[in-house]
């Protein structure tokens, strides 16, 4: 599991068909609470914004996050970090 802030939204004018409805969020990653300048996209499973610190699970775990076992993403933000 990996932590992160959301840095912003990316809009998406086409979806392949399982992923139709899901927001993506730009994600900077954290290790040992400092930012590392790296970022990826994550499918948004919580209604988390900007600049909020996330939890992102990654891999198949991800795909199970989203209930959906043949969705083709690789990260999915799965918690809001108070």
């Amino acid at each position: 599991m990996l932590r992160g802030i959301i840095r912003g939204n990316i809009v998406s004018t086409r979806k392949q068909e399982s992923l139709v409805g899901s927001k993506f969020m730009e994600v900077e990653i954290m290790e040992n609470g400092e930012l590392t300048g790296k970022y990826l996209v994550a499918v948004d499973s919580v209604g988390a914004g900007i600049g909020e610190t996330v939890l992102i699970t990654t891999g198949s775990s991800a795909r199970l996050a989203l209930h959906n076992t043949c969705a083709p993403c690789d990260a999915v933000i799965v918690g809001i970090v108070d």
